[in-house]
Formats: structure tokens, sequence, C-alpha cells
């Protein structure tokens, strides 16, 4: 698969989730883009504004397994997991594994901050490499592997804030924001013709086919003057003087991965500084902490590395490979 076939069936995908998410052009851009650079997301904004029906509308169309998990404080990790169970049908009986609902293509982690921690990190090792370990055994988990977590930012009564190790972990962080008054009129619109809440949407592709993309997405040519100018915008959030962290070499990898699939998505086989500047924010702002003397202002990691994005020189870069 080259990468002009990757922009029509990604133009196909999203068309179809478009028939259940109205306006949220960009987010649903960048969500699967994250798919295709092999990523996991977090949607983090208030109630009511889609998330959910937005990794279940993306999951559907893709035509992957999907499982979705409530996160909730009484939420154990062999919920997630799974664990061993006994079988009484064998002359002695035996532990056979029962896996939990972590086993499947596109796992949703609805309220993801609503668990403790020690819940939490049941997902880690499942998103950085792949697979879940039980009983000292490794089972690998099916592919593609995708986490689209969701989280609300204004409640912290009973919730535990994502460490720093698991928000690393994310390739982006979303945010799809209320719409306009013409969208809300479209999305009324939409419901009394169609005369139910639910909305059926097909699958466009299926999990071959979404393999077959992310390894298109990695033929994606990437100047080596881009690669300074993400590195350099890297380097500019571990000393900047607002923050007291700074992206880490995960975070420059993924904001590579993203920038290329983006790409890939728009027909072209070499990235441009737009799609570096445009992956900047969602694959970097959440890997950053701000200074303690912020924490009560009005300032968000967002605003500070749209000011590192002003601030970097944008490197000129040839059409492609040739140059």
């Amino acid at each position: 698969m080259n990468c002009q076939e990757v922009a029509v069936r990604g133009a196909d995908i999203i068309t179809e989730v478009e028939r259940a998410i109205v306006g949220k052009r960009p987010v649903l851009d960048m969500m699967l883009a994250a798919v295709l650079a092999g990523g996991h997301v977090l949607l983090e904004d208030y109630p009511g504004v889609a998330k959910t029906l937005a990794a279940r509308s993306l999951a559907r169309v893709l035509g992957l397994s999907f499982k979705r998990i409530q996160f909730t404080p009484d939420l154990l990790p062999a919920d997630i997991v799974g664990g061993q169970v006994f079988q009484r049908e064998a002359a002695f009986g035996n532990l056979t594994f029962r896996p939990g609902p972590l086993f499947a293509q596109v796992v949703l982690a609805d309220e993801i901050n609503r668990a403790t921690p020690k819940t939490q990190s049941a997902l880690l090792e499942a998103m950085q490499e792949g697979q879940a370990t039980l009983e000292g055994e490794t089972y690998p988990l099916p592919q593609p592997f995708v986490v689209l977590a969701t989280q609300n930012p204004i409640e912290y009564e009973g919730t535990f804030p994502l460490p720093e190790a698991q928000l690393d972990r994310f390739m982006a962080r979303l945010r799809l924001g209320y719409p306009d008054v013409a969208q809300e009129v479209e999305i009324l619109g939409r419901r009394v013709q169609r005369r139910t809440d639910e909305v059926r949407l097909e699958p466009v592709v299926d999990a071959g086919v979404v393999l077959a993309m992310r390894d298109a997405v990695e033929g994606v040519f990437a100047d080596p003057a881009l690669l300074q100018y993400m590195t350099d915008l890297v380097a500019r959030t571990r000393r900047h003087g607002a923050l007291a962290l700074g992206a880490s070499p995960r975070g420059t990898l993924s904001l590579l991965r993203v920038t290329r699939a983006r790409a890939a998505l728009a027909g072209r086989d070499f990235i441009i500084p737009d799609d570096v500047k445009a992956a900047a924010i969602p694959a970097l702002a959440h890997r950053l902490i701000l200074s303690p003397d912020l924490w009560t202002r009005e300032v968000r990691t967002e605003d500070v590395m749209a000011e590192i994005l002003e601030q970097t020189p944008v490197p000129r870069t040839g059409p492609g490979p040739a140059g």
C-alpha cells in the first residue's frame, strides 16, 4: 500500500465516523493518525462532548474488536487483564487463563483517572509492549492494539491523576471542545431524522488493512532538517522557564511517528513543516509539567508549547527524498 492509498482509505474512514461526530474533523484526523502511528490516545474534555462516542465510532469503522472498561475506584488489575480460572472438567482440575477486556484490538478506558494507580498501571506493559504478563506467563495482545482513554479535566473528587509515566505512553492528548451553534443545530437535526440515539456505522476497513496502512506510514521520508526541527522543539521544552519538566525522548519519537502518519493521510510520502506544527501540541503538551509557581495561574502546557512553536525557526526543506 502506498501513501495515496492510505489517504483514500483514511478519507473513507473519517467520512464514515463523521456520520456520528459532527464538526470535529481535525480531532478525528489526529486520532486516526495516532492509530496509524501505532500509538494510544487520551481524550480529555468536559462531560457530554462525545469522547466515548468518538472512540467507539472509530473502532467500529476500523473493523477492529472493541472492549470498553469503565474505570472506577474499586476496579482491580485482574478485572482488566484477566486471571487464572480453575477448570474442574479435567481429572485433577487445572488452571486456565481467562483473558480480560484488555485482549481486544481497541480498548476504551473510560474515565481512566477514576481508578487507583495500581489499576491504572495494569495498562503500562500493554501500552508499551503490546503484551500482558500474569503469574510469570506473557500473553501477546491482538494487533493492532490501541488504547483510547477518556478523562474529565474539571472533576477531582474520587479521581487519581495519571502519573507522568502513564501520560508519557499516550502518543497524543486531544480535546474535542463544544460544538458551535451551527454544529449543535446539525446534531439536533440528525437526531430528529434518525428517530433513535444510536448511529449505525459500517466498517470501512479491517485489521489487515490497518496494519498495511501502518506499514505505509513507516515508508514516509523525513528530511534531516525536519528531524533537527523536531529535536529543537523538544529541547526548548527542557529549558523553558515556565516548565519544571520538558518532553522525554519518547515524546520526540511520538512526534516523528504521528507527523509521518499525518503526511501519509494527506497522500504524501514525505513530511513538511506544517505536519510537525499540527502534531506538536497534541504529541508533546501532555508530557510537560508547569513550574510550581504557575499552578495557580491560568496557564496551560498547550499555551507554553504554542509559544515554543512560534519561537523556533522553521527550516526550509525540499519536496521529498530527492530534495
